[in-house]
């Protein structure tokens, strides 16, 4: 039997992972996909932590750069990842997850605050522990967010699902020569400018020590074998 190699991990999700065969909003199947995979890793005792994107729903940066007020299209993004943070607990939850969603932004019919101590409490007591609402401040992304909560929790590690199958020197959906990386330093990433996180959410990771792993959702199990420390996607550390 597969033997979890960390003991507690933030797993990051991008908004368009939800969207499955659509071209917006939540897909139901994918959904309960990815609640499967989580089933799975919950099942070897692992602590989880999950922040989810919005990108499916409302890109703030995007709506900012065509004119709408930054402030105000970053907070409509985050109020897109309490969406999409509900939709998965709803899928969690049909797999008989205990799971809470704490939200940067209070919302008290919906979520708990995000409290530090209570968020590592759930964690302790097996929930899977949603956190919604970026950092709860515009100009941070939820890559950014992701980095905090998993220092804040205290996290062995990252893992950033995506549709490619790690990190590349250059985007390999253009580029058909362009090589992924096993291994590459937080310092790299940055001087390369390589898409993988943004540089704040990076550079927390580099001062904290956090390492990243980067891999590809799309791929049935690819979370379990992550955890269990098989060499899928690319490692970002040191």
């Amino acid at each position: 039997m597969d033997q979890a190699v960390y003991k507690r991990v933030l797993l990051k999700l991008s908004g368009e992972a939800l969207l499955g065969n659509s071209s917006f909003g939540i897909d139901p199947d994918t959904v309960i996909e990815i609640s499967r995979e989580i089933k799975e890793i919950s099942d070897l005792g692992v602590q989880l932590g999950v922040v989810v994107g919005g990108g499916n729903i409302f890109r703030g940066f995007e709506a900012s750069a065509r004119g709408m007020d930054r402030t105000s299209a970053d907070y409509m993004g985050m109020l897109a990842t309490v969406i999409n943070s509900l939709a998965l607990q709803s899928g969690l939850e049909g797999f008989d997850i205990i799971t809470r969603v704490q939200s940067a932004i209070e919302m008290k019919a919906v979520a708990e605050p995000f409290i530090q101590r209570r968020a590592v409490r759930h964690l302790e007591k097996g929930r899977v522990v949603i956190f919604a609402g970026g950092t709860g401040n515009p100009y941070f992304t939820t890559d950014t967010a992701a980095s905090l909560r998993a220092i804040e929790i205290k996290a062995d590690v990252i893992i950033k699902a995506t549709k490619v199958d790690g990190v590349y020197d250059k985007d390999p959906l253009i580029h058909t020569d362009a090589k992924m990386y096993d291994y590459i330093s937080y310092t790299d990433v940055l001087a390369k400018n390589l898409k993988v996180m943004d540089a704040t959410a990076i550079s927390l990771c580099r001062d904290n020590h956090l390492p990243i792993i980067v891999f590809n959702l799309n791929r049935r199990g690819n979370i379990r074998r992550v955890i269990c420390g098989q060499p899928v996607g690319t490692v970002v550390k040191g």
